[in-house]
């Protein structure tokens, strides 16, 4: 077991002792929430699925004490939601046939202050003990503050690694922001199509969301549907469910890039294109 801290839970599907489960991961999701990883990072769970030589793993920062809640679970305190959350993502972690599923246990707050070193140093051991090919991350222009901190915690601890066992491709998903607003050069393609029972059975574990008021799983297909539809204007839909991201890969390979800027030019790219073709009619 990697030390880590003392509020966080290792579980692993197949029971492959630690160490093997986390070394033979090749695609590794790190979400804040429960069922985050479900929603944004399905493309690296569908890539190793049933794979012999392809692992997904799952990684859940904070410990789910605030939700919403609402039907069954209006009730429910803090304790006895978390608990549930805890035993939701084990179960998509089965479904899904993760290679193993952490869950850090951290309040909120503690994600989204960048002087919580305990947060980044957990993710770093991670890092270290599974160096995964993939990493699938929160976007940085994410609406939700704690995924925003969750996406740069990540960054910190990627770059403590040696520039050897960095990810070759890290990913920043789509959840309380989609990523549609993205020049089209500029988007990277999630291909989602397969596999959609599979895809619903993930999402439609959290039923403390769903019967809390949230409709994730009729949503996030809906998006994915939509983004596959609205891809291309002139060509007929070559899949029926897509997902984009936008790269933070530069991110993890050169540390002189501050994130903020990084993040503001895709902005500043999406500005001159709405000014072009406004200039182009006028």
């Amino acid at each position: 077991m990697i030390p880590l801290n003392p509020r966080a839970r290792l579980m692993i599907p197949d029971g492959m002792a630690a160490p093997e489960a986390l070394r033979r991961t090749t695609h590794l999701g790190i979400g804040a929430h429960q069922d985050d990883l479900e929603f944004m990072a399905f493309h690296g769970i569908l890539a190793c699925y049933d794979r012999a030589d392809r692992w997904f793993g799952g990684v859940t920062i904070t410990d789910g004490r605030g939700s919403s809640r609402a039907g069954k679970f209006k009730d429910w305190t803090d304790d006895q939601i978390a608990a549930e959350r805890i035993r939701e993502q084990d179960a998509a972690a089965v479904i899904g046939r993760y290679s193993f599923m952490a869950q850090l246990g951290y309040p909120s707050a503690s994600v989204r202050d960048a002087r919580e070193a305990s947060v980044r140093d957990d993710l770093l051991r991670i890092l270290e003990a599974t160096r995964p090919e993939a990493v699938y991350l929160h976007n940085l222009a994410d609406k939700h503050d704690t995924h925003v901190g969750c996406a740069l915690r990540c960054i910190e601890a990627i770059r403590l690694l040696p520039s050897s066992d960095r990810p070759k491709k890290v990913y920043g998903c789509e959840v309380w922001r989609d990523l549609d607003w993205l020049v089209d050069a500029e988007k990277t393609p999630m291909p989602v199509s397969e596999r959609p029972d599979l895809a619903r059975a993930l999402n439609e574990v959290f039923a403390t969301q769903i019967a809390g008021g949230k409709r994730y799983d009729l949503a996030v297909i809906g998006r994915r549907t939509a983004n596959a539809t609205f891809s291309q204007a002139h060509s007929t839909d070559q899949e029926t469910a897509m997902q984009w991201a936008m790269d933070l890969t530069p991110l993890a390979q050169d540390d002189s890039i501050d994130p903020l800027d990084y993040v503001l030019g895709f902005i500043d790219r999406l500005k001159a294109d709405v000014t072009a073709r406004i200039r182009k009619s006028l």
